[in-house]
């Protein structure tokens, strides 16, 4: 029996990183619960144990069930009946089959049903998913949105809606609107607050709403009369069980990841609960969810380019021309190897992030119950600052390699990749989207560049230098030196410019400089634990090196003045 977890040993292999015990302690409170509820962590091993006996189930769901389903699913897509969304069947057997095994609300408390897993399993679960499915991510990855009701919502709003999360009722976040896509100050979908019934009415449209019909749905709306910025916006939880105000008027016919069901929807008197406070929906509550829905896109996207080496590895093995596996080509294993070390680079990342993310909200959660000592406070404002910094780096790097991941694996399968015989061409497809969701690369590298600017970036990576490495390594890491002073040079050129205009229009260079080095690292780090990724280290930082020489030396030669030449 087939089981993407137990595949892949570089997933149990993040399990063991040394900051591991640190994010299990913290989230478990150094273990407080094992008194209260049957199912709590005892101890670290403990965790680590329950992790994977969950990991293990999810993977065996995404191998036998998910990814057979994934074709038909692509096929028949959703529906609008009524102004209701119905799923295709394969989707809502996959749902039905996680449901069952209580793979909701993984991250949420104890408490309210959950399993209190750390982000690390969490994200894990999310990358087996998207490698089986893509599309069907999208569905299961909503759950995020409990993390926004637990984090920010009143106790009886916890109360009310957590347990049916983890009860496996879906979820929405209702964001864009025809008028407000990426300037989601724009929002115009209209709250207003009843004070007979003590309670809030939304009326208006939202456009690309990923699983529009959910149960749960979080919705951004402007509650401040007379305002047209971010400060007249706050955020609401919906419920779309039995209430018929809320309608679907159309599903979009999109590209890939057609499972997914992108609605358009009508806000017709749907009563609303606010969730914090009023005018903080844009500014706090939305930032926090988005930043949590890029690491799911970050996620994604690993699983995608998963899903695209392992397509595109047993393609080239069974094929054969001119009398031989075309695996032994060299114009075909060098694409194969690219494949994985983006594929390694990616995940490295990923998990690097998650890390972050861990702790971060660990003591978030912890400052809510007493005061942070001052080593912990400074611990928290490191790993916030870090996890600020490789998010939009993340999600950026991921989705992008996905889509080149997904290009190359049509491209090992030659004509037959163009044909909807083989998975590729729908991995193809599903890969379009990752760049453009969330925050396009475009926006990630307008959140990431202040990171070049004020030197967290380059402070990371010294980290990372400053690490004992096995002698055999060191050739490499001299390499990654290298590349962090053509680095260092290039911010310095474009800094001392004081041009404004010429400084965004080379940031991308800089923040993929940045990217190239940082990914060499964390794959030598790993290279330096394990073995197995050895190779897609030396091969990553081969082709890292080559991007950062490329991107300098247009920095170096390029004249401000030019910026003319590139306006329409």
């Amino acid at each position: 029996m087939s089981n993407f977890y137990l595949d892949n040993p570089a997933l149990k292999f993040q399990l063991s990183h040394p900051l591991m015990p640190k994010i299990v302690a913290l989230k478990e409170r150094n273990f407080a619960d094992k008194d209260k509820y049957e199912h709590a962590s005892q101890d670290f091993d403990d965790a680590i144990d329950n992790y994977e006996r969950v990991l293990e189930i999810i993977g065996e769901i995404c191998a036998e069930i998910i990814a057979p389903n994934a074709e038909s699913v692509d096929k028949e897509g959703p529906q609008v009946v009524d102004n209701r969304v119905i799923y295709a069947r394969g989707t809502q057997e996959n749902h039905d089959a996680l449901k069952q095994a209580g793979l909701y609300g993984m991250a949420l408390p104890r408490q309210y049903g959950g399993l209190n897993f750390s982000m690390v399993p969490y994200v894990m679960a999310a990358e087996l998913v998207s490698r089986a499915d893509a599309g069907f991510a999208n569905i299961w990855g909503l759950q995020d949105c409990a993390e926004t009701i637990a984090e920010f919502a009143s106790d009886d709003i916890k109360e009310e809606f957590l347990p049916r999360v983890s009860q496996g009722q879906t979820c929405s976040m209702d964001l864009t609107e025809p008028d407000a896509g990426s300037d989601l100050q724009a929002v115009q979908l209209k709250a207003t607050y009843n004070e007979a019934e003590g309670i809030w009415y939304l009326n208006g449209v939202k456009r690309f709403i990923t699983n529009g019909d959910a149960h749960i749905k979080l919705v951004l709306a402007r509650s401040e009369d007379g305002t047209n910025d971010g400060r007249g916006l706050s955020y609401f939880v919906a419920d779309n069980r039995h209430d018929h105000t809320i309608k679907v008027r159309r599903i979009e016919n999109k590209l890939g990841i057609k499972g997914s069901p992108t609605c358009e929807l009508v806000f017709s008197n749907t009563p609303a609960k606010l969730v914090g406070t009023r005018r903080m929906g844009l500014i706090k509550y939305v930032m926090s969810l988005m930043n949590g829905a890029r690491l799911g896109v970050g996620a994604q996207s690993v699983g995608l380019s998963a899903a695209a080496y392992s397509e595109a590895l047993a393609y080239a093995k069974d094929r054969k021309q001119f009398g031989k596996a075309i695996i032994d080509f060299p114009a075909v294993y060098e694409m194969l190897a690219l494949i994985k070390a983006k594929l390694d680079a990616s995940r490295a990342l990923l998990y690097e992030t998650t890390r972050f993310v861990d702790v971060y909200k660990a003591y978030e959660g912890i400052e809510t119950e007493r005061k942070l000592e001052a080593d912990e406070k400074a611990d928290y404002k490191e790993f916030q600052k870090n996890a600020d910094a490789f998010t939009p780096l993340l999600k950026m790097f991921a989705s992008e390699y996905a889509n080149q991941n997904a290009y190359d694996c049509v491209q090992v399968h030659g004509g037959s990749g163009f044909m909807k015989d083989y998975a590729c061409e729908r991995l193809y497809r599903d890969a379009r989207i990752l760049t453009i969701y969330e925050g396009t690369s475009q926006l990630q590298v307008v959140a990431a560049i202040r990171h070049v600017s004020t030197g967290t970036y380059l402070k990371k990576i010294r980290e990372y230098e400053a690490q004992q490495l096995e002698p055999e390594f060191e050739a490499l890491r001299q390499r990654l030196a290298a590349m962090t002073q053509t680095y260092e040079k290039a911010v310095a050129q474009v800094s001392e410019s004081k041009d404004n205009e010429y400084f965004d229009f080379a940031a991308r260079r800089l923040v993929e400089m940045a990217g190239h080095i940082v990914m060499g690292h964390l794959l030598l780090l790993d290279a330096n634990r394990d073995d197995m990724f050895r190779k897609s280290a030396e091969v990553y930082i081969n082709y890292g090196e080559a991007e950062v020489v490329k991107h300098a030396s247009f920095i170096k030669r390029f004249d401000p003045a030019q910026l003319e030449n590139y306006k329409a």
